[in-house]
């Protein structure tokens, strides 16, 4: 191989553009491709910042010119010459107007044939571009998503630090407290038998770091929550972690609504309108049927009690008569003859997946209305139903009847599929709303009791103080998301910071004293100390250049992800541990083979 010999790369290949002619470079890099025409010889050269085309011709001293008849993909190299006016303009790069002739050539490195091609339409299978990773990461479409992170953690870094934020990282080894996920434990050798949690969240630090006076934090922080995955989530991801103290929710709301303005408009040149809507969870569950509503279509789910409590059908007015259940309805607009039987049955296949008993319809065609009900509903209440949710000739009504909860989250489902199928969504359109106001608490049926809908440091309404003692299902929390397209980027709440209510909080959620103390003692003691009141939020980072980006998978934002069975193909993380290690750990492996006999 080649050696520098103190050459030294003076400009990145898709830097280089018509005002550089007649100058002398160097560029280093990778061979993209070449072609050898016999007395020409054409290279293109490829570095982070894209690529440029190399020439060979008679003016190569023979030497170089033989040197660039062994060129393979892939090979690396450092090319010196001038740049020139290219004959035949490509308009498709950035540097499709100039061309390098070279004087000399370096072969820094061969390279076998990669096992996938590093062009960004190679087609490759997923798990055999996460095996060979670092070629993956080779590709143009690759390095601007990892650039692109760059510049969005720089934009956060230089804004919070502007707007009187501290940055303070806080440990990875702590230890295991419940906060909804499972931990990943760590044995300790120094501690036999006693295990580290890695964090879930810097939540329970970074409340520590307001009773230490910091007032305002921040940390791109890393956590981990060993938990089923999917495209958008990843047992090890990064959060943008801010606290802040003396703070009510629009605060804290207020000052990162407006980060998130600054980094779309210096990544995208994309204007966000401040304030953001301001939208309760009761109405995004009412609407919208999500407590994340995508809100780049109108279409709203209606509640149509009043109008089906004595329409007829058993169904309906069972359901809009028990206080547990309700009737609820989309309009989808000119859409009945975009769906036939066929069609709505998996839309009601999609609401049963979501509790929902079935799913009823009405089309009004140009013959009249079409519905399995009709001819349970007299003809007035059918005309009246119709005329109250604004349905016309032309649409197709979706009715389910069902407990709340079900009802909404089912024809919340529904709507999505309808935005997609219908072309309602505008893929270009970045709609951004806080959803406010969440439940303090919601109910688990596996646990028989009322948990944490956030988590347990959470502060409750003011107003609904009183209902803790007998009505913990209507308490709302001061708690807040930022919800963008139907996604949520970030979530946060004000914290308790009266012991009295903390205390209370512990009780209605089944702590006893001892076990509180147990598991979040470290904190409670902190809190003894002068606690100021204090709040913040926490943003999925990388769900968030997803979604800037516009890529279909999480996985294509983070560096060395793992797989969906949370392995790693790279490295084949999990992997099998020595056994002098585990002994030394004082850890025995079961026998799983028969854990279900």
């Amino acid at each position: 191989m080649d050696k520098l010999n103190g050459l030294k790369r003076t400009i990145y290949c898709a830097e280089l553009r018509p005002a550089d002619i007649g100058k002398e470079v160097v560029v280093m890099g990778w061979i993209q491709r070449s072609r050898d025409l016999g007395s020409l010889i054409f290279a293109d050269v490829r570095d982070r910042s894209g690529i440029c085309q190399i020439v060979f011709d008679e003016n190569t001293k023979k030497e170089v010119y033989e040197k660039a008849q062994t060129l393979g993909s892939e090979y690396v190299v450092a090319v010196k010459g001038k740049v020139r006016q290219r004959s035949s303009i490509n308009k498709d790069i950035p540097t499709g107007e100039i061309e390098i002739t070279a004087d000399d050539l370096l072969i820094l490195n061969t390279a076998q044939t990669p096992p996938i091609y590093v062009k960004d339409d190679d087609n490759a299978d997923e798990t055999l571009r996460l095996k060979y990773r670092y070629l993956d990461l080779r590709k143009p479409h690759m390095q601007r998503n990892f650039l692109f992170r760059h510049k969005v953690a720089q934009i956060v870094r230089n804004f919070l630090s502007e707007n009187g934020f501290i940055e303070i990282e806080t440990p990875m080894l702590t230890k295991p407290t419940p906060e909804g996920a499972r931990d990943y434990l760590v044995p300790s050798r120094v501690n036999n038998g006693k295990f580290y949690a890695l964090p879930q969240s810097p939540q329970l630090f970074k409340q520590m770091l307001m009773v230490s006076g910091f007032d305002r934090y921040f940390q791109i922080a890393r956590c981990f929550r060993d938990e089923d995955l999917r495209a958008d989530r990843q047992p090890e991801f990064t959060q943008i972690d801010c606290e802040m103290s003396f703070v009510e929710p629009e605060d804290v709301m207020g000052i990162m609504e407006q980060m998130v303005q600054k980094i779309f408009k210096e990544t995208l040149n994309v204007d966000i309108q401040l304030p953001l809507q301001r939208m309760t969870w009761q109405e995004a569950m009412t609407k919208y049927g999500s407590d994340k509503p995508d809100t780049r279509f109108d279409m709203q789910i209606q509640i149509v009690c009043d109008l089906t409590k004595d329409c007829g059908f058993s169904v309906f007015e069972t359901a809009a008569t028990d206080p547990k259940t309700s009737v609820r309805c989309l309009v989808a607009k000119g859409a009945e003859d975009k769906y036939s039987r066929k069609q709505i049955a998996k839309l009601e296949d999609l609401a049963k997946t979501y509790g929902a008993k079935g799913l009823a319809y009405i089309k009004l065609t140009q013959e009249g209305i079409n519905s399995p009900i009709a001819k349970f509903i007299p003809e007035d209440k059918m005309q009246k139903l119709l005329e109250g949710v604004g349905a016309e000739t032309g649409d197709l009504v979706l009715f389910v009847a069902d407990k709340h909860k079900v009802a909404a989250d089912a024809l919340g489902h529904i709507r999505l599929q309808l935005g997609e199928d219908l072309g309602l969504i505008d893929k270009n359109k970045f709609n951004l709303l806080y959803v406010t106001e969440f439940p303090q608490f919601e109910y688990s049926e596996e646990e028989q009791r009322f948990m944490a809908m956030h988590h347990p440091f959470t502060m409750p309404m003011e107003e609904d103080l009183d209902k803790l003692d007998n009505d913990l299902e209507n308490v709302r929390a001061k708690a807040y998301d930022m919800v963008l397209n139907g996604v949520e980027l970030g979530g946060g709440s004000i914290r308790i910071h009266d012991a009295k209510i903390q205390e209370k909080m512990f009780e209605c959620l089944g702590f006893t004293k001892e076990s509180a103390q147990e598991k979040f003692g470290f904190l409670l003691e902190a809190f003894k100390y002068g606690t100021p009141p204090h709040g913040g939020i926490a943003f999925g980072m990388d769900r968030l250049i997803m979604l800037l980006l516009k890529e279909n998978s999480i996985r294509d934002v983070i560096a060395f992800p793992k797989n969906q069975n949370a392995i790693c193909p790279l490295t084949e993380a999990p992997s099998v541990s020595d056994s002098s290690a585990l002994k030394e750990l004082g850890i025995i492996i079961a026998d799983t083979k028969n854990k279900n006999e």
